[in-house]
């Protein structure tokens, strides 16, 4: 009885003046400033109104919801509600920076006669998505020898050739063609690789996905002329996005409020300032029945936001339409570079933060 009484009190203390719950709940959008855009995380900044603005953890867990909008093989969409923008943010990071994955490391040049610099394919190879599941590597260190536990070998040995009837073959050198080298290096002494035993054991397993490849075949690396000839090992070794952007598993990972528009007084469907929006904005506002002009779902109508936003330049629409953004409701875009899943890119990310968390309360 006790604990739920301190609940109920609890959530009587959060109800706040409506310009207040407005101001800490919401960003509004102005015509050309946004408005409200901090948060209000001290437990005590409305302690002279007697709300407790403490954060608690069961509320939290009741509030808090993932929901997936979209999910393909290389995009997730998702809302996360009821988050602080701190943690949304840090997901971002983490999603970019600290997510490990497979990346060409080394390069040892045999050949290249195309006119193409040594240093400048390797720079393209570098960037090249690798199908490659990280857990199954360690992180080598600098002073580690290359090994089958932390380096993937990789072969690239093509020539131009003139057919015939006078078209060239292999003119274009590709991300498909790069090829795997389950026993190691070819070079050990030159490269310093030497495998103990092979990696071929590791992709046997039909569960264990495909063999290593780039993620994409027809990545254009260079250009060749009849008679130059690339030969080249490529090292591919285990990294993260915080050394290196082409160890970085997404192409980009981002994340917008939610809208919310709403009309702050009656507005007759036939009236200059009705017409008006619904001409500007289709979809967003629309008249019903009794005809007067309602706004609707906002999410679904983003195209035409930018839209609104120029018309409440004017006095006559800025008193009639509020827009608005929900501050604890991100709609949150991960489009994986196909090294891995979005969903697992997800898993891993929250993984991090997690043990982040946990390390933060040991050191405490």
């Amino acid at each position: 009885m006790v604990e739920g009484a301190e609940k109920k009190q609890k959530k009587d203390k959060a109800k706040l003046p409506k310009h207040l719950e407005l101001r800490r709940d919401y960003v509004t959008c102005g015509d050309k400033l946004n408005y409200n855009v901090h948060t209000f995380t001290a437990a005590n900044v409305f302690g002279a109104m007697g709300v407790d603005n403490s954060w608690d953890l069961e509320q939290f867990k009741e509030d808090f919801q993932i929901v997936v909008n979209k999910l393909d093989k290389e995009v997730m969409e998702f809302d996360m509600i009821g988050v602080d923008p701190a943690i949304a943010n840090a997901l971002r990071r983490i999603l970019i920076a600290e997510v490990p994955t497979m990346a060409i490391e080394h390069v040892f040049v045999i050949n290249n006669t195309s006119i193409i610099q040594d240093e400048v394919l390797a720079h393209r190879l570098g960037l090249v998505p690798l199908l490659l599941p990280p857990h199954l590597f360690d992180l080598k260190v600098a002073e580690e020898a290359p090994s089958e536990k932390n380096t993937v070998v990789f072969k690239l040995d093509i020539t131009c050739r003139r057919k015939a009837d006078g078209s060239m073959d292999n003119d274009k050198v590709t991300s498909g063609m790069l090829e795997w080298l389950p026993g190691g290096s070819e070079l050990p002494d030159e490269t310093a690789c030497r495998f103990a035993a092979g990696q071929a054991h590791l992709f046997a397993d039909p569960g264990a996905g495909p063999k290593p490849r780039a993620v994409h075949d027809d990545i254009l690396l260079a250009k060749l002329r009849p008679g130059q000839t690339i030969q080249l090992e490529a090292h591919a070794t285990k990294g993260s996005g915080k050394e290196h952007a082409k160890w970085s598993p997404v192409a980009t990972a981002w994340y917008r409020l939610q809208p919310v528009v709403h009309l702050l007084k009656d507005v007759p469907a036939d009236s200059d300032v009705g017409r008006e929006l619904m001409a500007t904005c289709p979809g967003l506002f629309v008249a019903d029945k009794g005809g007067m002009t309602q706004a609707t779902n906002a999410r679904g109508h983003e195209m035409v936001l930018e839209k609104l936003r120029r018309l409440l330049e004017q006095e006559r629409f800025s008193s009639a339409v509020a827009y608005r953004r929900k501050k604890d409701h991100f709609i949150f875009t991960i489009e994986s570079s196909g090294v891995l899943p979005p969903q697992e890119l997800l898993a891993q990310a929250l993984e991090i933060l997690r043990d982040k968390a946990q390390n933060l309360m040991e050191k405490l």
